[in-house]
């Protein structure tokens, strides 16, 4: 089983290499469903994993000069802030809603994702300070509740709301996940204790694949990449609120009504990505 969540964290690392984000959203089912950790620990040990990789990631854009400090230490500091009291909270939900929500939050990712490669003419523009911290503020509590890195809430904030061109977004986020992550740790350390050495373990070997990952994104298409990963991470979602809400609302349909909507919703931003391309095409 030790073999199995090392190589799980490989390739969660190698995800997060690879697309530059998402593979953390892996992290909280490979704890809680193989390493058998309950809910509140896995997202805790979560945290530690996502902060530690995102620091490493953060350092290296550094060194070419992709993190724009002073934007991200304002949203990083306001996220801790919320990191910390969606920590707190944790311990008054209980761990089948923590992991249902955890679910639907893979869910909104992979659709994301399945839209995210459209072109955009937006032109970045500074917002107001208050517009960043309330993001942040509730970025950081996100994180802090269910244990997810929440880059793909990060960049868009920074891009619109810090001004920020998308290559510094994409460093400076790892700086702010870093940030909140640490601080969403603090949280649940009030009421979880952590398997400190299987936690260190999974993070070593994540930050070991997201280095192999970089070295070869630029060799497969990001496109197919980030297609089938986002239909891999809207099955584990399906999976979760299925297997966690079933026992709650006790009917088979509940599966059924999950996959039904999940597909379709993958669908249709599969087709809105995909179709008007075919479309002119045919044309």
């Amino acid at each position: 089983m030790f073999l199995v969540i090392t190589l799980l964290a490989l390739f969660m690392g190698s995800v997060l290499g690879l697309l530059g984000g998402g593979g953390s959203i892996l992290t909280v089912p490979i704890l809680a469903y193989v390493a058998g950790m309950p809910a509140g620990e896995a997202i805790a040990s979560s945290l530690v994993v996502v902060g530690v990789t995102s620091l490493v990631g953060a350092v290296n854009h550094a060194k070419r000069g992709g993190v724009e400090w002073k934007t991200g230490i304002i949203f990083g500091g306001v996220a801790m802030v919320g990191a910390f009291v969606g920590g707190r909270l944790a311990v008054f939900v209980a761990d089948w809603l923590l992991l249902a929500l955890f679910a639907g939050l893979m869910v909104t990712t992979s659709v994301i994702m399945l839209r995210k490669s459209k072109p955009t003419n937006h032109v970045p523009s500074e917002a107001g300070l208050p517009m960043i911290a309330l993001e942040g503020f509730f970025v950081g509590a996100v994180t802090g509740l269910v244990g997810a890195g929440g880059g793909f809430l990060v960049v868009p904030a920074l891009v619109i709301l810090g001004g920020l061109p998308m290559h510094k977004a994409i460093g400076t986020s790892l700086l702010v996940i870093a940030m909140k992550s640490l601080a969403g740790v603090a949280g649940h350390l009030t009421h979880v204790d952590i398997d400190w050495g299987l936690t260190m373990t999974v993070a070593g070997f994540a930050v070991v694949g997201s280095i192999i990952g970089a070295r070869y994104s630029s060799k497969i298409p990001g496109d197919i990449l980030r297609v089938v990963f986002a239909w891999f991470v809207l099955i584990m979602g399906t999976f979760i609120l299925s297997k966690e809400l079933l026992p709650i609302l006790g009917s088979s349909m509940v599966f059924s009504g999950l996959v039904l909507a999940g597909l379709g919703i993958a669908a249709f931003a599969f087709r809105n990505k995909y179709g008007q391309r075919t479309e002119l095409g045919a044309a």
